[in-house]
C-alpha cells in the first residue's frame, strides 16, 4: 500500500503574471507528511519493513526525518531521526510529535549521517534510511511525474525543483525518462553556500563543496548523488542559484498568493519564477515542484532575514 497521496497540479495565476509564462504548481506540500519525501521514503520504508526491519534510522534536518517518522507511524514501527545541531527546534518538535526519537548531533549533516550509519550497523533489527540516495527512493519520487503526465494540459517546456542531495531531482529525472519526456529540461535550484548540484553540473562530475554556509537547511548537502552525473547525457539539467534572503522573499510572496507556508528550500525554487530568472530561458509552459515544508514556521523566515541583516 502506498503511503503517499496523489497531489493536485494547479495553475498559478500570480506566478504566471510574475514571469509572463504559464506556470502550474505540483503541490507536494499537501502530502500527509507535508513534503514530497513521503513518496520515496514511504516506499523504501514499506519495502524494508516487509523484509523484517523494526527500527528505521534517518539523518535529517527536516522533511526526510518527518516523512520517515510518518511512514513508521503508519507501519507501526520505530523511527530514530539523527538531526544536525542547526536543525530548527520547531522541526524537531514536529518530528517528535509523530512518536519518533530525535537525536541531535553537534555539527553538520555529514556528522549526523555518520552517526546514523553507526547506529544502524550496531543493531541487527535496524536499518539506515537514506534521505536521497537509493533507486527505490527515486522510483517513489518519480510517481509525481507519472501523475503530472495525466494532470497537465500540455507537455511542459521546463520542470523546476530544489536540489540538496539530489533525491527529488533524481526522481524527477527518472519520471521524465520513463514517461517519454526525457527532452524536457530540469532546472535544479540551490543557494549560495549550498550549490553542490550547480558545481557538479559545471564540472560534469560529482563535486563535494566541503562545507555549507546557507541557512536553508533542507538543501544543505555537501554533494549530490552520483546518479545525477550518470543521467547528464540523457536529460538536460539547468542550474539556478540565489541567496537565502531571496528564497525567503519568495516564501512570503507565496504565502500571500497561495496561502501556503513552505520551506525556504521551496522558496529557492519559487524565486526563479517570481524574479523571471534568465535561467527560465524561452520556456512558456512551466511546472514548479512545490516540495513542501514539514515543521516550517514563519519565524524561520524572520530568523534568516535577521541573520543576514546583522551581517550587513
Amino acid at each position: 500500500m502506498a503511503l503517499h497521496i496523489v497531489t493536485p497540479l494547479i495553475e498559478s495565476v500570480p506566478l504566471s503574471a510574475a514571469c509572463g509564462r504559464e506556470v502550474w504548481l505540483k503541490l507536494e506540500n499537501t502530502q500527509p507528511s507535508a513534503s514530497f519525501k513521503l513518496r520515496g521514503i514511504g516506499k523504501l520504508c514499506s519495502q524494508l519493513y516487509e523484509e523484517g526491519k523494526k527500527t528505521f534510522i534517518c539523518p535529517s534536518s527536516g522533511n526526510a526525518g518527518y516523512s520517515t517518522a510518518w511512514a513508521c507511524r503508519e507501519l507501526g514501527t520505530k523511527a530514530i531521526i539523527v538531526a544536525p545541531s542547526g536543525t530548527p527546534a520547531d522541526a524537531v518538535k514536529a518530528i517528535e510529535s509523530l512518536g519518533a526519537e530525535v537525536i541531535v548531533r553537534q555539527g553538520t549533516w555529514d556528522v549526523s549521517n555518520a552517526y546514523a550509519l553507526e547506529l544502524a550497523e550496531n543493531d541487527p533489527e535496524a536499518v539506515y534510511v537514506t534521505p536521497y540516495d537509493d533507486p527505490v527512493l527515486w522510483d517513489g519520487h518519480a510517481t509525481m511525474i507519472d501523475e503530472i503526465t495525466e494532470q497537465a494540459p500540455w507537455k511542459p517546456d521546463l520542470v523546476i525543483c530544489a536540489v540538496g542531495g539530489g533525491g527529488l531531482i533524481s526522481g524527477v529525472t527518472d519520471g521524465l525518462i520513463r514517461n517519454g519526456w526525457a527532452d524536457v529540461p530540469i532546472l535544479g535550484c540551490g543557494t549560495n553556500g549550498a550549490d553542490a548540484f550547480c558545481q557538479t553540473i559545471r564540472a560534469h562530475d560529482t563535486v563535494n563543496i566541503g562545507t555549507v554556509s546557507s541557512l536553508v537547511h533542507c538543501i544543505s548537502a555537501t554533494h549530490v548523488t552520483p546518479h545525477i552525473v550518470d543521467c547528464m547525457d540523457t536529460v538536460q539539467y539547468k542550474t539556478y542559484v540565489t541567496d537565502d534572503v531571496t528564497a525567503v522573499d519568495a516564501c512570503e510572496k507565496f504565502m500571500v498568493d497561495h496561502r501556503f507556508i513552505v520551506d525556504p528550500a521551496c522558496g529557492v525554487t519559487l524565486s526563479s519564477v517570481y524574479t523571471n530568472a534568465p535561467e527560465l530561458g524561452d520556456a512558456k509552459h512551466i511546472i514548479v515542484i512545490v516540495c513542501g515544508g514539514a515543521g516550517v514556521v514563519v519565524d524561520e523566515y524572520k530568523y534568516i532575514r535577521d541573520h543576514y541583516a546583522a551581517e550587513a
